[in-house]
């Protein structure tokens, strides 16, 4: 293995933890290239069906890869390092992206980094801007929902997680609910635009800066069945302010223990990544509160919010020149702790 230790790496990175097939390329010190190709055959399901999304991933890497390397003007030799993501995630899906970034790092003779796809939806924060530490992250996916405290690039310590569903899981039980088809969140969105938080619904009393969706989730069914029973046209009627209610409630939960947070930490520098940051009612409440506390907010790029590369290879180039590598026996990780 040869280790170019360059101040200007570059690095080819791919990510395959779900449904994104996505490979982007980093050089002088930026993003260059983030290629992202997309899965529709899990829509007619009603989510993510992991056989399936592996057999995806095989067909799109090969041409994901080599758009990336086109669009950035970089050939294979030139590369300096190749990173991937380890976890967590779907373990067929992590697996299609591990075999592939381990049989280039061997063929290429160049080193193999590791990324925690959980550390690098934080680090595309990386891409565009200068980041002063410490600073808060609300880390919000539809697998995960995290307090982040970053004390430096990849010095990480969560401080508080969902103990049950995932905030884009609640935001996708309660589309399903309302029959709405998947992916149901950004659906709910786009009603919620539209419509007015009429719905009253509660908020989870958890202790210190941990997260609880279940049991809204149970009162948003309790809601509807209810409703229905008088009315069976409720939902046709009111969708826009029932997915402005439920909206409104995930948002709260959320920012209210950001909230919690940054005022016992004392920190105003606050971050919100992760998938659920492309949701409009959570980034405008984000801001707002940004502006009421007094906190200087920063949200990455529509396209860096989603599972892709270009946030892989913004953790990478932090590894890389930290020398953190790891070796061609690597294995993928369901679960990865910080």
């Amino acid at each position: 293995m040869t280790v170019q230790r360059s101040t200007n790496p570059i690095i080819l990175a791919i990510e395959s933890s779900c449904d994104e097939t996505s490979a982007a390329v980093w050089m002088n010190g930026t993003v260059v290239s983030n290629v992202t190709a997309s899965q529709d055959v899990h829509t007619r399901y009603g989510g993510v069906v992991p056989e399936l999304a592996s057999r995806v991933h095989q067909q799109h890497i090969v041409p994901v890869v080599q758009n990336a390397l086109v669009a950035s003007g970089v050939t294979m030799k030139e590369i300096d390092a190749v990173a991937v993501t380890i976890g967590p995630g779907l373990i067929g899906s992590l697996l299609v992206g591990i075999s592939f970034a381990k049989g280039l790092a061997l063929t290429l003779n160049k080193p193999l980094i590791g990324v925690n796809h959980m550390q690098a939806h934080v680090a595309a924060h990386y891409i565009d801007q200068p980041m002063q530490f410490p600073f808060l992250c609300l880390t919000v996916s539809g697998g995960h929902t995290q307090i982040v405290i970053v004390r430096d690039y990849m010095q990480m310590e969560i401080i508080g997680q969902t103990r049950d569903d995932a905030a884009g899981e609640a935001f996708d039980k309660a589309a399903k609910l309302l029959g709405l088809p998947y992916p149901g969140g950004p659906l709910i969105d786009k009603h919620a635009q539209r419509g007015k938080p009429v719905f009253q619904f509660p908020e989870p009393q958890i202790p210190g800066y941990d997260f609880s969706f279940s049991g809204l989730k149970t009162s948003f069914l309790y809601f509807l069945q209810h409703k229905l029973k008088s009315d069976s046209t409720f939902v046709d009627k009111n969708m826009d302010d029932i997915c402005a209610s439920i909206q409104d409630r995930i948002v709260s939960i959320l920012l209210n223990k950001l909230k919690q947070a940054a005022n016992d930490y004392n920190i105003t520098h606050v971050a919100l990544a992760g998938g659920v940051s492309a949701n409009s009612g959570l980034r405008n409440g984000f801001e707002a509160m940004g502006k009421q506390e007094g906190w200087k907010t920063f949200i990455p790029k529509f396209e860096y919010c989603t599972d892709n590369a270009a946030m892989i290879a913004a953790a990478a180039a932090k590894l890389f020149h930290q020398g953190d590598f790891v070796e061609l026996d690597v294995t993928p990780k369901v679960r990865m702790p910080f």
